[in-house]
């Protein structure tokens, strides 16, 4: 019962809380996405796009660098002849100068000798006597020779030194896998090779050749 002068009761209105909440959470999905970037795997926001990557960069420098040396590659004897005769002018037409040395493209056929560690000797056929001719065969390919080969692959592409480093040992590995990966070098004592290849000349009575293509006869 109510007592006169008293007001019945009203019913109490629902709260308003999870109504703005709800908004709240709208907006914040609206903010979200409006602020959200769609990145494309390779495309131009790509973090990974920027990382380098060492094994990609040797796979698509090598086959370059060997189309560069086979071209450009000189007959071993008469590169020494040239050499002797005079130095500059042999490096001015045939060597791409950096680092301790110009690196000089070269070919020969000759007959393996004596190795050690991968490293053979070549007695190739109008080489001075006193000049020893080795080629690498891995499994450690040592230098930066073949990076170094077309003067095309300079520092400055590079964020650091040990990317420098990193490009020159990834085109190394890419060229055994091209080059050496069917090469047998337990057995290269005695054997016919022909060599294609570059060295870095420091000592010009010592020739060690990293090879861009090898055969075994």
């Amino acid at each position: 019962m109510t007592l006169q002068g008293e007001r019945a009761p009203r019913g109490r209105s629902p709260s308003r809380a999870p109504l703005i909440v709800t908004a709240l959470g709208v907006a914040l999905v609206a903010a979200m996405a409006y602020d959200t970037r769609i990145v494309t795997i390779g495309g131009e926001h790509d973090v990974q796009a920027e990382v380098f990557s060492p094994a990609t960069f040797g796979a698509s420098a090598f086959p370059e660098i060997r189309t560069s040396v086979e071209t450009r590659a000189q007959d071993a004897a008469q590169l020494s002849s040239e050499l002797a005769a005079d130095k500059a002018a042999a490096t001015e037409k045939y060597g791409i100068s950096g680092g301790t040395g110009p690196v000089f493209p070269v070919k020969f056929t000759g007959t393996v000798g004596e190795g050690k560690s991968g490293l053979f000797k070549v007695a190739v056929p109008g080489m001075p006597p006193e000049t020893t001719v080795r080629v690498q065969t891995g499994p450690a390919i040592n230098g930066t020779d073949l990076r170094d080969a077309t003067g095309t692959i300079a520092f400055g592409q590079f964020k650091n030194q040990i990317e420098y480093q990193n490009a020159g040992a990834a085109i190394n590995d890419q060229m055994k896998k091209d080059v050496l990966a069917g090469i047998d070098n337990s057995a290269l004592t005695g054997k016919t090779v022909t060599v294609t290849g570059v060295f870095r000349l420091v000592n010009p009575k010592s020739w060690l050749v990293t090879p861009v293509a090898m055969s075994v006869q």
